[in-house]
């Protein structure tokens, strides 16, 4: 563990999705599959703990976010989170919508990447979770549906209108936010926003090997890169620069970019540490 986390202990028991960890690759699975994966209060509150926990664990290089059974995750459970939402007062909803928003900035802020592995629907907020993530493998029973605007709420949930445009552009955005319609895998990779298309056979395999490269690699430079992304796109041209050039002459310190000279001079693979 970090010896930054301090006296605060790391959580274990993760009680409302299962949690794993093997070989640096952490995988969170939203498992109320007869329900499609639908999220509640609880299992919003702790993905936005552990994603501030990952960190500190000192195990992990990769997250890998997938749903049980035949679906990524439906979105907000219509029961247990809509039909308590109409109920509650104004100051309850605003700290149930910033919750929300936590999840998916500490998704972005998060320094470890994410793989979302999407097989059938991904819906309302499982469309976002699936957004925010750094790569999206999906198959070809991937369906995606920001349907917020169909239950009479704005398409802007959980930094969707942010995100998405920067995604597939604003004109695409526009319409998959506003109109709320399902679009299917192949017309989601056309849009930009899928990763790698895969069938249904191979998803479980694609995940695995992305995730496996990604713990192998220079887990350093791709959690500066996933940091550049993120914080680049609120900056001007010349901030961008700066910002590159100091976290490059950073990195031009590290064991890594020492060990890749190395393996170049020496004729063989590098052998990266995260250092």
């Amino acid at each position: 563990m970090s010896r930054f986390r301090a006296s605060v202990p790391i959580t274990e028991d993760w009680q409302h999705f299962d949690f794993r960890v093997a070989d640096s690759v952490a995988t969170v699975t939203l498992n109320r599959p007869g329900k499609l994966n639908p999220l509640t209060f609880e299992s919003y509150a702790d993905l936005r703990d552990l994603l501030r926990e990952l960190p500190h664990r000192g195990d992990t290089d990769v997250l890998v976010i997938r749903g049980e059974g035949k679906a990524f995750c439906a979105g907000g459970d219509v029961q247990e989170i809509i039909g308590e939402l109409i109920a509650m007062e104004p100051r309850d909803l605003i700290r149930f919508t910033r919750m929300t928003g936590e999840v998916i900035q500490a998704m972005r802020e998060c320094p470890i990447p994410i793989i979302a592995g999407i097989q059938g629907i991904a819906a309302g907020a499982g469309s976002v979770i699936a957004l925010a993530a750094d790569f999206r493998v999906v198959s070809a029973s991937g369906r995606f549906a920001f349907l917020f605007t169909r239950v009479g709420l704005s398409g802007g949930d959980m930094g969707a209108a942010w995100l998405l445009p920067r995604v597939v552009g604003v004109g695409r955005a526009t319409s998959l936010l506003m109109l709320g319609d399902t679009i299917d895998a192949e017309t989601a990779d056309r849009y930009g926003l899928v990763s790698q298309l895969v069938t249904d056979a191979e998803l479980d395999e694609a995940v695995a090997a992305l995730a496996r490269r990604l713990a192998d690699g220079p887990t350093l430079a791709f959690s500066h890169t996933k940091a550049l992304i993120t914080r680049e796109l609120d900056m001007s041209f010349q901030a961008g620069l700066e910002l590159d050039a100091m976290t490059q002459a950073l990195l031009m310190t590290t064991a890594d970019h020492k060990e890749f000279h190395a393996a170049f001079t020496q004729k063989r693979p590098p052998v990266w540490t995260g250092r």
